[in-house]
């Protein structure tokens, strides 16, 4: 190809490859502990990053500097930092290198074909280069003191919530694990970056930065157990976490939610951390308007939550109105607005004898009468086990 002619298909295989960013991202397998949504936002940047770099590299042939790639080096040593091999963080280079490859191959024509085949040798003295510098970094930083603490204070964490015994701590001057802590459980919404913006791992190292704090990440996203102070009942500690919180966008769902429980002394931090999960998942199916989600403020909603195999059962009640969806709608509001039939009325724009005919069907489909307090008390229980249900509620 001449030169001009070379430069063009180049820049169209650029623009391209970049369109497939999300594509690539989205169907990249999750970590083994590491919640997607904790990470995407980081994939998404080093993707685009060595897209940049390579056709750089393509253009000129001049191999990026370590400077140049030093972003992409601390993406790949924040993983490991997580927990993640990092045969599986090295693996993902190779991964993306053939997916965008394979697809930018399929679209193209001859002569791009033809450059992308020239592309080949470059492409793989790339990622080669990359790899190395990762796994360098990756040896470097095995020797310092501060990552080896932090794999020791997240073994402590999970010996911690497993009700295990960590004899590691007591040979570790630098740890000190104290006996009464606050148990915070964050679970993150689903397209947390993408609907609210908000970059969840800086949300994460400013609650990883607390003293004295153990963190462990998980599927759903992570455990903070905060040391609590002496005559603290969890109520000062937890205050002090929601101010690291970032402010909510009052017009849309939180981007994450808290389950919180204090406990104090260790043997109670398993039973602990399970009420804070199972708070943190209820604050997340119900779309709660609190970030913060404490068992007194859910009381009524832990219980159900907490039925197990009567759950499912408990859903169905409300199956009759599932053709209903002016009925069902009704009964939300009633129910919302504390069995309240004038203010249901009126939320409704309609008149109070139309509310009060369409309790009567709701009575007459399901044989529970919003009326009288036992049936609307399971009917309120129903409408939770349901919300639960179809939000995969998973404690």
């Amino acid at each position: 190809m001449e030169s001009p002619s070379r430069d063009r298909a180049i820049e169209a295989l650029y623009q391209r490859a970049g369109v497939l960013i999300r594509e690539f991202s989205d169907s990249m397998p999750p970590y083994r502990t590491i919640p997607r949504s904790l990470v995407t936002s980081g994939l998404e940047r080093g993707t685009k990053l060595n897209i940049e770099l390579f056709f750089e590299y393509l253009r000129h042939g001049q191999m990026p500097s370590p400077e140049d790639t030093r972003e992409l080096v601390e993406l790949a040593l924040d993983r490991v930092r997580d927990g993640e091999p990092l045969d599986e963080v090295l693996g993902r280079y190779r991964t993306g290198a053939e997916f965008i490859y394979t697809r930018l191959r399929v679209a193209s024509d001859a002569g791009e074909r033809e450059l992308l085949a020239d592309a080949a040798l470059p492409l793989l003295q790339y990622i080669t280069q990359i790899v190395e510098r990762i796994a360098t970094a990756c040896v470097r930083r095995a020797h310092d003191p501060r990552w080896e603490l932090l794999e020791r204070r997240r073994g402590i964490a999970d010996a911690l919530i497993t009700g295990r015994d960590p004899v590691e701590w007591a040979d570790e001057p630098a740890i000190t694990v104290p006996e009464a802590f606050l148990i915070a459980v964050f679970r993150l919404s689903m397209g947390t970056r993408e609907r609210h913006g908000l970059d969840t791992s800086e949300l994460r190292h400013s609650i990883e930065a607390i003293p004295g704090v153990f963190l462990r990440l998980d599927s759903g996203g992570w455990t903070a157990l905060v040391p609590l102070q002496p005559g603290d009942d969890g109520t000062a500690t937890a205050a002090a976490l929601a101010s690291r919180l970032p402010a909510r966008n009052r017009e849309s769902a939180p981007p994450f939610w808290v389950g919180v429980g204090a406990a104090r002394i260790r043997a109670d931090i398993p039973a602990v951390f399970a009420e804070a999960r199972v708070l943190a998942e209820l604050g997340r199916c119900l779309d709660r308007t609190e970030l913060v989600c404490r068992r007194k403020d859910l009381q009524f909603e832990y219980t159900v939550a907490a039925s197990g195999p009567a759950r499912p059962g408990l859903a169905t009640v409300l199956a009759p109105l599932d053709s209903q969806p002016l009925l069902a709608e009704t009964l939300a509001v009633f129910v919302d607005t504390g069995f309240n039939q004038l203010a249901t009325a009126r939320l409704l724009n309609i008149h109070r004898n139309t509310v009060t005919y369409r309790l009567a069907r709701v009575h007459e489909l399901t044989g529970l009468d919003p009326h009288r307090p036992t049936d609307a008390m399971t009917l309120s229980a129903a409408r939770i086990a349901r919300r639960l249900e179809s939000a995969s509620f998973a404690p």
